[in-house]
């Protein structure tokens, strides 16, 4: 039986200009990668400039993501369990950011997925490879050029978007979208 509640997400795009800040909501429908979400931020930017890619859901937890022109994207999660089981989390989890090395799966598997002469692993089970740690991830200083230091981020727990804004001085700016 299902509850019938909807999932809210929020997501906004930060884009660092020669004038300032420039503030706009986005939608996520189209974006099923962190490539494509980096490619959004990029376009969001006129010069190359840094652009943060923000995503909340309700409070569970929240997504930075730093785009530098043609850089990797730089990534920070607040609660990275909470993310796991969200499909826009999901993106932000790469095997890069959890310490997986996608490498490791030249194991030989059965077409069910399964190593020869083992038993199938029940589907709500994780993996002891596959289990997310509970709490933030990624790159805590990601914001400290901008103005906000690691510890800060560390602390955000609600209105972080509002938080980020503020320490950017795009507060105003932000208002404007949400």
């Amino acid at each position: 039986m299902t509850s019938g509640r909807v999932t809210v997400y929020f997501a906004a795009l930060l884009a660092r200009t020669e004038d300032g800040w420039e503030a706009s909501d986005t939608e996520l429908d189209d974006v099923e990668s962190l490539a494509d979400l980096a490619d959004l931020a990029r376009e969001a930017s006129t010069d190359d400039d840094t652009v943060i890619a923000f995503i909340e859901q309700e409070d569970a937890w929240f997504g930075v993501v730093r785009v530098d022109g043609e850089e990797d994207p730089r990534i920070y999660v607040s609660d990275a369990a909470a993310a796991a089981r969200s499909s826009y989390g999901e993106i932000l989890l790469t095997d890069e950011l959890l310490g997986r090395d996608p490498d490791d799966l030249d194991v030989l598997v059965d077409l069910d997925g399964t190593e020869d002469g083992e038993p199938d692993q029940e589907e709500d089970e994780p993996s002891d490879d596959e289990a997310v740690p509970p709490g933030p991830i990624g790159e805590s200083v990601l914001l400290e050029d901008l103005g906000m230091s690691a510890k800060e981020l560390l602390s955000l727990e609600s209105d972080a978007l509002g938080a980020i804004a503020d320490a950017l001085g795009c507060e105003e700016i932000l208002e404007a979208v949400r």
